[in-house]
């Protein structure tokens, strides 16, 4: 028994030091090939119309951006200056005016301009027939993209959007050439041409993607890489087996709790972990048009029937969740603060207590003690199957009678489309954390508001959040809508928010972890200690 508590102190030890904040770091050295495991591959190789990461993480370090996220943010919500130098806002919120970098060049060695920006943002907002454009919902205040000279691009707004600048932030937004655009718009599907800090070197379909150095990038010291090679490797045990042996660096989506540990115990003082809040979380979807779910009381007894505190304390330990959360991250600009979020029906310390008033809106509803219903979950194990066995002991608790559906990956968005259940599991990621981005789904109009709930409240809450230039003004909108959406009328329900776990190699330095899996994949900033 000593011996055994001996080896449980000494792996809480490696843990901690793994966890512990690094040192000051040391100038970046130059040199070495970063390795790293992407556990899916290019659908195609155009940002503008995809949304995976298995196009971000092998190819963003070809590409610059307008603006970017701050790859030193560990919020993730700081736009800052890619190939823009600088940017002015008109006082009346409609008219921003970007500055571009001077000298900028694309890989075939031709100069990048305005042209260029116009173009690639003409083709994300305005798309022409047949080409599609992922990213054109985000931009229905743009009203045009304009190019008075070779250095200036202007963005002309229908109405104030205070997410414009987040919006132009996005990591999807590569600077593609004007000229390859013009005499083929769908180019960029099967070619690379960009003005990152790593040329294209190939693409070996099923097995890695390899980049090399950009010797005459425009920002001038970097990047400190020789080369990258993206390793394409599936199955999660392979790619801890991956990073166990050495053969990669690091995995930029995330990994398991007990991937994590099983890593640190391995590995010690050769792996270090960094954590985050991760821009991603499951709701539970409520039918609105199916009784009794259309009986908001119905709907609150859902809510104030879950322990949330305790389920993240359990959850955590073997699934990629942890923080108690409303409709946004904890700890990013507008997420709501733990005490202000303990108000909220759910979100309360006694659950004996909210346990007792959802049983008594059930009877008051006319739900029988024993009433059954089925609970659709999302075919993917983690961390859809644990959190669905949770809800449902959760709900047993307070007499309901739930019973857990499972549906192939690939038929579960059709299946929410068609509103062919009367409980499901719901999911949202973004890119970067930001209320317009993360709250549109619950318009009334939304093709993603699956419950089909109409309030009128909550569309004119979210268009007045929108156009709020003031901080605090906005908070207050925010939380306006998130007490209307989980409380007065719960008509969703969030469970808990993700949680990013990234153990890797000591050897890289340079490299913050962010709430999205989307953000900091240019390699610009990062460097290898041997």
């Amino acid at each position: 028994m000593r011996r055994s508590w001996r080896v449980h102190i000494a792996m809480i030890a490696t843990f901690a030091a793994a966890l512990a904040p690094a040192a000051a770091q040391d100038k970046p050295r130059y040199g070495g090939e970063l390795l790293f495991a992407v556990p899916s591959e290019p659908p195609s190789y155009d940002a503008h119309r995809e949304e995976t990461f298995g196009v971000m993480h092998p190819m963003a370090p070809h590409y610059n951006t307008l603006l970017r996220v701050d790859p030193t943010d560990k919020t993730g919500t700081k736009p800052v200056g890619d190939l823009a130098e600088s940017w002015t806002a008109a006082k009346d919120g409609r008219t921003y005016t970007f500055k571009l970098r001077r000298g900028v060049k694309f890989h075939d060695g031709s100069e990048m301009t305005s042209k260029d920006v116009k173009a690639s943002y003409d083709k994300i907002i305005f798309p022409t027939a047949g080409v599609a454009s992922d990213r054109q919902g985000q931009y229905v205040a743009v009203e045009a993209v304009q190019a008075p000279d070779p250095y200036t691009v202007v963005f002309r707004l229908k109405w104030p959007s205070a997410s414009f600048l987040a919006s132009v932030a996005s990591p999807w937004n590569w600077i593609y050439k004007a000229d390859i655009l013009a005499k083929d718009m769908r180019w960029y599907e099967t070619n690379v041409m960009g003005t990152g800090p790593f040329l294209f070197v190939e693409h070996q379909k099923g097995s890695h993607w390899v980049g090399k150095k950009n010797p005459n990038y425009w920002d001038k010291g970097k990047p400190y890489l020789d080369s990258y090679r993206a390793i394409f490797i599936k199955d999660s045990a392979a790619q801890v087996a991956a990073v166990r042996a050495e053969r990669a660096h690091i995995q930029f989506r995330g990994f398991s709790p007990a991937e994590r540990d099983s890593l640190v115990a391995a590995l010690g003082p050769k792996i270090t972990v960094q954590e985050s809040p991760w821009d991603c979380a499951l709701l539970v979807a409520i039918n609105h048009e199916k009784k009794p779910f259309d009986d908001k009381r119905v709907r609150r007894a859902l809510t104030l029937a879950l322990d949330r505190y305790q389920g993240s304390q359990a959850l955590s330990k073997i699934a990629v969740v942890k923080e108690v959360a409303g409709v946004q991250v904890p700890g990013t600009p507008y997420a709501t603060p733990p005490a202000e979020l303990e108000k909220l029906a759910g979100y309360g310390r006694d659950i004996v207590k909210a346990r007792a008033e959802s049983k008594r809106l059930l009877k008051e509803a006319g739900v029988p003690d024993g009433f059954s219903f089925t609970f659709k979950n999302r075919g993917i194990p983690h961390p859809y199957e644990p959190i669905a066995i949770w809800l449902v002991d959760q709900w047993r608790q307070i007499g309901l009678n739930v019973k857990i559906e499972t549906i192939e990956a690939s038929a579960y968005h059709p299946m929410l489309k068609r509103g062919d259940f009367e409980v499901a599991m719901d999911f949202q990621c973004g890119f970067i954390v930001e209320p317009d981005l993360d709250l549109v789904r619950f318009v009334t109009t939304s093709d993603a508001n699956y419950g089909k709930h109409k309030d009128k409240v909550i569309d004119e809450l979210y268009q007045k959040q929108a156009r709020a230039i003031d901080v605090e003004d906005r908070k207050k909108l925010v939380r306006a809508l998130e007490k209307r959406l989980l409380d007065e009328e719960a008509h969703v329900i969030w469970t808990l928010q993700w949680h990013r776990i990234i153990p890797h190699s000591v050897k890289v330095k340079g490299w913050t972890i962010t709430p999205s899996h989307y953000l900091n994949n240019q390699l610009d900033t990062v460097w290898l200690t041997e």
